[in-house]
């Protein structure tokens, strides 16, 4: 599959017949923003084109979701507190639809509001105001894990590709999971995450260390947004599959 290009990034020179027209640059990344503030929409629009991004807005949750079936968009950006159809139930109405990167914005922090933004399916979360630096390095971040493939590829006739857990299978190659024969559909950070353990079955790997490697985060970041990816993963895959090592962090069972 050929990721899209991300945001800011320059086009390789192509050499073309004298007098020909230039290849076409790669389109640029669509948003869409889902928040009832005019002035917050706005800016938050107007800060995002700024690095390149086509942005979209939608002033509540039942626009939002037309929207978003009506264009093409690689990434939402959704506020909790909306009216019509809040962004809880919006995240869960567009899952139920597409594995496409979800950013939940909230003006509270309030605790209850991430958890219930991570559970209906949100990949990340940022609190308002948010500084434009910090919410491009997430949107960054999200576009990187949708658009993941392993760095080495071994050959299609080789086995090692394919990693088997009891009745869980890892394709690495087709990027492709499933459950006693059964396709399993993962968001990218489910999957992004659920590789990290397949990588090292039976190892634990820490919250701080699947932060940076899962969300790439370079600073601190909030692990609950860990926890409640795993335990969307786990009602996916088998609720023993992923096991807690108190203290520490958690770890594929091998078996």
């Amino acid at each position: 599959m050929t990721s899209k290009a991300q945001v800011g990034s320059v086009s390789e020179a192509r050499g073309t017949a004298p007098g020909s027209a230039p290849a076409p640059g790669p389109a640029p990344v669509g948003v869409l923003v889902v928040e009832d503030d005019a002035t917050i929409g706005r800016a938050v629009q107007l800060a995002l084109e700024r690095y390149g991004y086509r942005v979209d807005v939608a002033a509540d949750g039942l626009s939002g979701l037309e929207a978003f079936r009506a264009g093409a968009h690689d990434l939402l950006i959704l506020d909790v507190m909306l009216p019509e159809l809040d962004g809880i139930g919006l995240c869960r109405r567009i899952r139920e639809e597409s594995s496409v990167p979800v950013l939940m914005m909230s003006a509270r922090g309030d605790a209850l509001d991430v958890v219930a933004g991570l559970e209906a399916g949100a990949d990340d979360y940022v609190i308002k105001p948010v500084d434009t630096a910090v919410m491009v390095a997430r949107i960054r971040a999200l576009l990187r894990r949708a658009t993941f493939r392993p760095a080495a590829s071994p050959p299609p006739e080789a086995p090692d590709h394919v990693l088997a857990f009891g009745d869980l299978t890892v394709d690495t190659l087709g990027m492709e999971v499933r459950r006693a024969g059964e396709t399993v559909s993962l968001t990218p950070t489910e999957l992004r995450l659920l590789l990290e353990f397949a990588a090292a079955p039976g190892s634990v790997l820490d919250r701080r260390r699947l932060l940076r490697d899962v969300w790439d985060y370079g600073w601190e970041g909030d692990t609950r947004v860990v926890d409640l990816c795993v335990l969307r993963l786990r009602k996916k895959i088998g609720s023993g599959r992923i096991e807690t090592v108190r203290g520490f962090g958690y770890k594929l069972v091998r078996g």
